[in-house]
């Protein structure tokens, strides 16, 4: 298989961010009457997008959230981001290895710029992916739509068959597949996920030679 693109999602693949912003989610929900766990949160929500998780939640309460709720809520995540966000296990040791292989790698993630900014740049991660950071919220496309995906491999001259994306959620496997891309399913957070991918990854340090395995064939 060709390989002109890999395409990494950013929460959970790189930065091990879905914890901290999950218990934000049920934090700031928990302020306006809304009693979500952790665990309810991951569950449903876990990949998806902020808009999808308010809708859920004012049908919920039977009343729209307040107007300020988002900016509130951001700015308690980006606040906790900041200060406690840590690289997934491994992911710098895949990037070199990748960077050894010579195959160009950029992320796109439903999550806002400033977020994934926050994170990658927390991590000391930012400036692997300059120019090569592409979000749901600039396009309007959110995963599983793959239109992101699509989005990204176009601005990045390469074509969705010789693309491969790693992913943690289902939604995103999802948008792989509809974006005709192929996929690998990251499981090394230890959350039971029915990824569906061509393979699956459960430490990153494994990355470059499952990837150079997958150029091989």
């Amino acid at each position: 298989m060709r390989i002109d693109l890999i395409i990494f999602d950013c929460d959970g693949v790189l930065v091990d961010s879905e914890t901290i912003t999950s218990q934000t989610i049920a934090d700031s929900l928990a302020d306006e009457g809304l009693q979500w766990t952790l665990a309810d949160v991951v569950k449903g929500f876990r990949g998806g997008s902020l808009a999808g998780v308010m809708a859920a939640a004012e049908r919920e309460l039977g009343a729209r959230l307040p107007e300020d709720y988002v900016a509130r809520f951001r700015k308690l995540l980006f606040e906790r981001l900041a200060r406690d966000v840590e690289a997934v296990p491994g992911i710098r040791e895949a990037l070199d290895g990748i960077d050894a292989l010579g195959l160009p790698y950029c992320v796109a993630s439903n999550g806002p710029r400033k977020k994934m900014e926050t994170t990658l740049g927390t991590t000391a991660l930012l400036g692997r992916f300059d120019g090569r950071i592409f979000t749901a919220y600039e396009v309007g496309l959110y995963k599983p739509d793959p239109g992101l995906f699509l989005h990204a491999a176009a601005s990045l001259g390469a074509l969705p068959e010789h693309c491969v994306v790693i992913e943690d959620s289902e939604s995103g496997l999802a948008a792989a597949a509809a974006a005709g891309m192929r996929a690998v399913g990251y499981t090394g957070h230890g959350i039971p996920m029915a990824t569906g991918a061509a393979h699956d990854l459960e430490s990153m340090t494994a990355l470059p030679a499952l990837l150079q395995r997958m150029a091989e064939a």
